[in-house]
């Protein structure tokens, strides 16, 4: 998920035209933010837009919201839902504008100004929330309402709305003592200024962090085609002659799976994970003790016993006991499993006349092997048949329009901010234009690792907004005039977010605060996961999955083996994530005064005494390089995807109940869950599709564990 999503905590929406008139703005006319851009649904004008552009329209976007705020909180008439609530949710429109394209470029196509900018605005947009939040008049106008809340005959997403404002000032610190305020000011600033540091340390590491080798003969298992590239990348570097791998955000790294050579297996995968923890520029470690302690003082500041407890109060999970719960459920049989795939390792090495035992640069080059010999197929085998284009249009977007009569046109007459990002037009089932979708697929050295989803504008009926939403990858670009050809991984990161897209573009709310995906983290993962279900579908697939060269389907043989496949290397990829997601709470879950010294000893002993300590699965990412938990929105929430996959794997339980892919069963889930945003306690939404509470059995069954 994106980045804007915590900016927009103090930035929500757009012009004060309710009661108040909009401050008479200082920002010139040619700056391309002082207005809404004027192109289809105020996409944004990218071709227009400067480094030297953001900066003073933040600073003035800060200063036209504070007078907007600050007129709000002063008034002499009695708050009403209209003057104060709908009055905030009006506040912001320039500072919403610059502060949704920058937070969203400077993730995807970022520079050395934008990074600067950003380590400079982290603590000042902090700053700027808590002028918002710690504002004692504007919180008591709110108390005032909340407390008569049954009392103002509101409908039911207005009144969601109000007690919603009240649940944010309050956990914002609004009920502070003054001198606890300020505490907490420098708490939120020193935070903001850590995560920032330590999201460009893993941008930067991961550029200079490469894999290098000598000669062709080490990168043997790969193509002509990719060790070309690797030569290429080289020679960007000033490294003629020599071969470079370089690193993706996970611990492990694609070419393991078809590099013959172990030793450069072993020096790939130590590559990896050394990242942040081996002394110079990009060294994370402190960084991390720093921001553990600043996150656990601050939870303490405000009441609770650790960041983790403070997070999740305001998540579906609630409590620390209960994901806790989640987590432990898992482990054993996760890893049981593990161990039972790394047997089966064991056995092709033996075989083959190998005199080692296996290690975690082994698994996914051995373990393609097993399944090629237990399904007579490898992962090689489908690439031909996941051309990108095909996978997109024929795959995601036709499985789209069969679920929801939606459509889409390409359009190349709108800026993008790269070449190779595409967009589309997307029509409603009556023929209206419902959104703006972009795709930016590829990998590049100034965008940051992982797929996920943002919106440069979301929907909202108060300000008559439509959705503008985009999808990041991180695909490798192939050489020029090569096709692209996907991994069975990469297709479902595809469906996965335009699940996300689909969440944003469905959005039919009111107000701003619940547009979209802005719904509890452990909640947000639960439609995209659904719609992963039907990468495999067979109508889906035998309509994309077809040879890049010469049209062909996949063979029915081939196809019923994927399908067949669907829970092999399960003990693994649980196991993975779950280390990841026990490191999370680990760190989360400390009291201020239990932050340890040595971060990769106490990385090392959680997950030993989780009982996730097994060598051949590390984590999915380390301490060092935990992007989504130290520089994004998801801290004591990396979870959130098994929790949310919960809701998921009973949610297509019901949609194969209720005869699959079908319209009917689509515009259920569009109008019962993907189009309410955040208007209703997101439990409640999914029990009203359902009909009842998920089930725990149809994810046990998906990822194999029902055996334990």
């Amino acid at each position: 998920m994106n980045r804007s999503h915590i900016l927009a905590l103090a930035v929500t929406a757009a012009v004060a035209n309710f009661a108040y008139a909009a401050p008479a703005s200082l920002l010139p006319a040619s700056n391309p933010f002082a207005k809404p851009s004027t192109l289809p649904f105020q996409y944004p004008a990218f071709d227009k837009i400067k480094n030297e552009d953001y900066k003073p329209a933040f600073e003035e976007g800060m200063r036209q919201q504070l007078i907007e705020i600050d007129a709000i909180a002063n008034s002499k008439a009695a708050p009403t839902f209209e003057n104060t609530i709908v009055a905030m949710e009006r506040s912001g429109q320039l500072l919403n504008r610059v502060s949704t394209t920058f937070s969203n470029l400077v993730g995807t196509n970022t520079n050395d100004e934008m990074n600067a900018l950003d380590k400079e605005l982290a603590p000042k947009l902090a700053a700027h929330s808590d002028k918002i939040r710690l504002n004692e008049k504007l919180y008591q106008r709110i108390a005032t309402l909340y407390a008569k809340r049954d009392k103002l005959r509101l409908d039911a997403e207005s009144k969601y709305l109000l007690e919603r404002y009240n649940t944010d000032f309050v956990r914002a610190g609004a009920k502070l003592f003054a001198a606890d305020k300020e505490k907490l000011k420098a708490y939120n600033g020193k935070i903001a200024a850590l995560q920032t540091q330590f999201s460009q340390n893993v941008l930067k590491e991961a550029n200079a962090s490469a894999l290098v080798v000598d000669t062709r003969a080490e990168l043997a298992g790969m193509s002509d085609k990719a060790i070309d590239v690797a030569a290429l990348e080289a020679k960007k570097r000033g490294l003629d002659g020599k071969f470079v791998i370089p690193v993706v955000n996970t611990t492990q790294q694609a070419p393991l799976s078809v590099l013959t050579n172990r030793a450069t297996r072993e020096k790939l995968l130590a590559t990896s994970l050394a990242r942040g923890s081996h002394g110079g520029e990009y060294d994370n470690r402190q960084l991390v003790l720093e921001l553990a302690r600043a996150r656990a003082e601050r939870a303490a500041l405000l009441g609770y016993p650790s960041h983790a407890a403070y997070m999740l109060e305001d998540q579906t999970a609630k409590t620390t006991d209960a994901v806790n719960k989640l987590l432990a459920e898992f482990a054993k049989p996760a890893v049981n499993n593990a161990k039972k795939e790394a047997a089966d390792l064991q056995k092709v090495i033996d075989a083959e006349g190998g005199k080692f035992k296996a290690a975690a640069y082994d698994w996914n080059y051995y373990s393609d092997k097993v399944r090629a010999q237990r399904y007579a197929f490898d992962q090689n085998q489908l690439r031909p048949y996941f051309e990108y284009s095909r996978v997109l249009v024929d795959g995601v977007f036709f499985a789209a329009t069969k679920e929801y009569g939606i459509t889409f046109k390409e359009r190349k007459d709108l800026p993008v901010y790269d070449p190779d990002v595409r967009v589309f037009d997307v029509f409603d089932v009556d023929g209206k234009q419902l959104a703006i979708f972009l795709h930016d697929p590829y990998a590049r050295a100034n965008k940051r690792g992982g797929a996920w989803m943002n919106a440069y504008v979301g929907q909202n009926s108060l300000l008559g907004t439509h959705p503008v939403i985009a999808n990041h990858l991180n695909i490798p670009k192939p050489a020029a005039g090569e096709p692209t050809l996907l991994t069975y991984d990469e297709v479902r990161t595809m469906f996965h977010e335009f699940g996300h897209a689909l969440h944003g573009m469905f959005s039919n709310v009111k107000y701003p605060r619940f547009s979209g995906t802005r719904v509890p983290r452990d909640y947000v993962e639960f439609p995209s996961q659904v719609n992963e279900m039907w990468m495999a579908w067979p109508e889906v697939l035998a309509n994309y999955a077809r040879h890049y060269q010469t049209g062909a389907a996949m063979p029915k043989e081939l196809l019923d083996k994927v399908q067949a496949s669907t829970k092999f290397n399960e003990g693994y990829r649980t196991t993975e994530y779950l280390a990841a997601s026990i490191l999370d709470q680990s760190w989360h879950q400390l009291g201020a005064a239990q932050i340890p010294a040595d971060v990769l000893a106490f990385e090392a002993k959680a997950l030993i005494d989780a009982g996730v300590d097994f060598p051949l699965v590390p984590p999915r990412y380390r301490t060092t390089y935990f992007s989504h938990v130290f520089s994004g929105g998801y801290s004591a929430g990396y979870y959130g995807y098994l929790w949310a996959e919960k809701l998921d794997a009973d949610t297509v339980e019901w949609f194969k109940e209720n005869g699959g892919l079908s319209r009917k069963n689509g515009d259920r889930f569009r109008q019962m869950l993907l189009s309410r945003g955040g208007t209703m306690d997101a439990m409640d939404m999914y029990r009203n599709f359902r009909g009842r509470d998920a089930k725990i059995e149809p994810l046990l069954e998906r990822r194999g564990l029902t055996g334990e």
